[in-house]
């Protein structure tokens, strides 16, 4: 099943990308182009999955949260 995680990813200050997956708590990865740290990310969220799957815990999606992402012009 193909399920889609919305991702931030920051540039760090000393190069490279860091992203992580605000629906799933700790999920975390970096790389030093944002191919490669989206890559990384997908590898991450694959193993997040598999242990919540593992112990028998719910995947969270994100049409089940009623967070929106919403642009405030200041």
């Amino acid at each position: 099943m193909l399920r889609k995680f919305r991702v931030i990813l920051e540039p760090n200050e000393l190069g490279g990308y860091t992203v992580t997956v605000p629906l799933l708590p700790g999920c975390i990865s970096e790389g030093d182009t944002r191919e490669e740290a989206l890559a990384n990310i997908r590898e991450a969220i694959e193993l997040y999955i598999e242990s919540l799957q593992a112990d028998g815990e719910p995947i969270p999606s994100e049409e089940a949260t009623e967070e929106a992402v919403i642009e405030v012009p200041v």
